[in-house]
């Protein structure tokens, strides 16, 4: 196999080339979509397992709803519109014909829609329209839905993974009969995001507030989860926003409270998408390949045969079989490659750019000797131990990794988020090495699109847990109650 490009001569081409090399997906045929690859979809479906058991844990039920939206219910809500207008997909007609050359088809002017159809980039619109028929009273409250679906953003400029015209996401939608249940729902979704990335993704985080200017149109709130990249760039990586009642007030969904006063219901939204898988990639992978998180890795153990005659791959495979018998029953989750079509050495560097967090190998001496051979892709440390030591040290491998694979982020994350306080600095940041900006900012959106188009550095949040701290806007130098997070994005 030839090399990767390396992160520090072009973090674009690394990162480009290795989702490709990696198997996790490929540019479709129509431009900005993707195929995700059976491996890369493998990753996602683990992400969405556990994503899911915690929503349900929580109460959420889940649901579907259309992927066409007539056009008429996006001008309800103006900030939802204004937001979302220059990404939509618009479907005019319903039907195509051959034409007259009979080789080509083309759409039957005939068979033009009544009204257009978007195709939906997020489903406030059409939740909340039927939302409508569902609630009349504070007993339907408060309804806890999420849905797995796909969305369509007609993005300019795309990426795999991270910016996709067509992309995979949950969005839970949440009604309530009270401010505080629905501001809690959202601080609660928030909160629960951030212990799952952490935990399983091994990803460390900021969180805070979006400003005005950054808010998910239509929000009244926007709460974020926001993670560094090796580049120093910021990626969000998941979002929750209390809506207040504005798409309530939108789509006249009222309810009859237990004053029996008749009110608008109070709602919520949020969600994360497959960007959580370019956020693992960049945050964690090597110019090897692939690093993976044990707790979300699709194959956490890979064992190899190492043999030159037949007699000894039926030996080594059968011992093999054995060992990995021993590692399912303990909930590891292993693949035994005994592929005759490949070389021990490709499958070591197929694996290693997979980010198999353990490989093990065995050969003829290692039967004769009842040791085996594991190696770590986190540190590349390679041991040898006796056969009946081997489960244990899966085991404690696996935890070990996890730890260290968070350590190793967390580390990244706390050098590279800096104390800024005058401009020139913060300009020399930016154009440098990046990172996680605290700095001054005097509140204003005049001063936050000014800084964005200077240096291309917008606030990433608020952050929920920093107190006060009063100072100067590095920008205007009028006073600012608190530094904010700048960063260049994803």
């Amino acid at each position: 196999m030839t090399p990767l490009p390396t992160r520090a001569s072009n973090f674009s081409a690394w990162y480009n080339e290795l989702v490709v090399r990696a198997g996790l997906a490929e540019n479709a045929s129509v431009r900005g979509c993707m195929v995700i690859k059976p491996y890369g979809y493998a990753i996602w479906e683990k992400l969405q397992a556990i994503f899911d058991a915690a929503f349900k844990e929580t109460g959420h039920v889940n649901g579907y709803f259309p992927l066409l939206i007539p056009k008429s219910y996006f001008s309800k809500e103006a900030g939802h519109v204004e937001g979302f207008a220059k990404e939509c997909a618009v479907v005019t007609h319903y039907r195509l014909k051959m034409a007259e050359d009979g080789r080509s088809v083309v759409v039957d002017p005939a068979a033009k829609l009544e009204e257009e159809l978007i195709v939906r980039p997020t489903s406030e619109t059409v939740i909340w329209s039927t939302y409508k028929n569902w609630i009349q009273s504070y007993r339907d409250l408060p309804i806890l839905l999420n849905q797995w679906c796909n969305v369509v953003r007609w993005e300019m400029r795309t990426r795999l993974f991270l910016r996709t015209t067509e992309f995979l996401w949950q969005e839970g939608h949440t009604a309530h009969a009270t401010q505080a249940e629905a501001e809690a729902e959202a601080l609660q979704m928030l909160h629960l995001y951030e212990r799952i990335v952490t935990d399983y993704m091994a990803i460390p985080l900021i969180k805070g507030t979006k400003t005005l200017n950054e808010r998910f149109a239509g929000a009244e709130t926007t709460y974020t989860i926001e993670a560094l990249m090796q580049d120093g760039k910021a990626l969000q990586v998941g979002t929750a926003h209390y809506l207040g009642q504005r798409f309530a007030k939108a789509f006249e969904v009222t309810f009859t409270n237990q004053s029996g006063i008749r009110d608008y219901v109070w709602g919520t939204s949020w969600g994360i998408t497959t960007r959580l898988m370019g956020a693992l990639i960049m945050i964690h992978s090597d110019d090897d390949g692939l690093v993976l998180p044990p707790k979300i890795a699709p194959i956490q153990v890979v064992m190899v045969p190492i043999y030159k005659t037949e007699a000894e791959r039926a030996a080594v495979v059968a011992q093999l079989s054995s060992c990995k018998a021993l590692l399912i029953a303990q909930g590891v989750r292993v693949q035994l490659d005994d592929r005759a079509t490949r070389k021990p050495g490709y499958k070591f560097a197929e694996y290693e750019q997979k980010g198999v967090p353990i490989r093990i190998a065995l050969g003829p001496n290692d039967l004769q000797n009842k040791t085996v051979e594991l190696a770590r892709r986190d540190t590349k440390e390679k041991v040898t131990i006796p056969m009946d030591h081997l489960t244990q040290q899966v085991t404690d491998w696996l935890e070990a990794i996890q730890t260290h694979i968070y350590q190793r982020a967390l580390s990244v994350h706390q050098a590279r988020t800096l104390l800024v306080d005058d401009y020139p600095t913060f300009k020399k940041l930016v154009a440098g090495t990046g990172g996680f900006l605290m700095a001054h900012w005097d509140g204003t959106t005049e001063t936050e699109e000014k800084i964005k188009a200077e240096t291309k550095a917008t606030i990433r949040c608020i952050p929920l847990d920093d107190n006060e701290e009063p100072g100067y806007c590095i920008y205007s130098g009028k006073p600012s109650k608190r530094r904010v997070v700048f960063a260049q994005a994803y």
